[in-house]
């Protein structure tokens, strides 16, 4: 981390107006074509190592460390200029767009979708077409480990989703869904996942009977993403659940389970003599 001293008494740095969580939002834009790209954040270290290295770093919310965009995708963005607003609470950065794609479907912008029609049966189109199939570009030594960025990609974007609904980051529950579940805590939460957790094995059932497994993705889509909303209400990522499961890679599950059985039992011999 660049966090030292002299970062910390940097005039510059100090004329922003961090967030309470140290994070200031960023807007990155072409700048031949002046298209918008993409948002994102940053903190101190973040903008700090930008100014450095003249390509974009951001922070990711849900990773909770530094990416340094384009690490995996090649997908850099070279700064030409960055940009402080009138409220000085928002950066903006002038880039130049390797390989021109920002966004990980593959487009030139996140903001690929437009809205047509009125208000009443309006909808958004999409207006951009995919360069390159998302997670194509990423550099890997087999499929699998470009499989796995992929996953982990969706994951983190969900992931930053979910979190920007807490009521701490300004989420609304009269117009959010899951910041109404945020509003109503651990046991609103919980309960839906047993509630998904029932119609996943429901539909598996019934898949058996009637060939339907498009019920089986819908239903664990529903599971996953509920429990993605309870692992940020304990402030916790999919990243440290992946990372959970990488360390259980090439282990046997009978003596992953048995470690787990010696483990409890020796903490429930320990308070015995407690």
């Amino acid at each position: 981390m660049l966090n030292s001293p002299s970062l910390a008494k940097a005039k510059w740095l100090k004329k922003i107006k961090w967030d309470e969580h140290g994070l200031v939002p960023v807007i990155a834009q072409e700048a031949g074509s002046n298209d918008v790209l993409m948002f994102a954040w940053m903190n101190r270290d973040a903008l700090a190592k930008t100014v450095e290295l003249g390509e974009a770093v951001y922070w990711s919310r849900s990773r909770k460390k530094l990416w340094h965009k384009g690490e995996e995708s090649g997908h850099t963005q070279k700064v030409l200029e960055i940009r402080l607003d009138c409220d000085e609470d928002v950066v903006l950065l002038k880039i130049a767009q390797h390989g021109g794609i920002a966004c990980h479907t593959g487009r030139h912008s996140c903001f690929f979708q437009k809205f047509e029609g009125d208000a009443d049966e309006g909808d958004w189109q999409v207006v951009e077409p995919v360069l390159k199939g998302p997670g194509r570009d990423v550099p890997a030594t087999d499929q699998t480990e470009q499989d796995e960025t992929d996953m982990s990609t969706i994951l983190d974007r969900l992931a930053e989703i979910i979190e920007s609904r807490k009521l701490a980051n300004g989420g609304d529950p009269a117009t959010s869904y899951v910041s109404r579940l945020f509003a109503k805590g651990d046991d609103a939460i919980l309960k839906k996942i047993g509630e998904e957790a029932t119609e996943t094995v429901m539909a598996a059932k019934d898949a058996r009977v009637d060939g339907d497994n498009a019920k089986v993705l819908y239903e664990c889509a529903d599971l996953w993403f509920h429990s993605l909303v309870m692992l940020a209400q304990f402030d916790l990522s999919p990243q440290q659940v992946l990372d959970e499961l990488a360390r259980r890679e090439g282990l046997s599950g009978l003596e992953e389970k048995a470690a787990r059985k010696d483990e409890l039992r020796d903490a429930a011999e320990t308070q015995k003599h407690d």
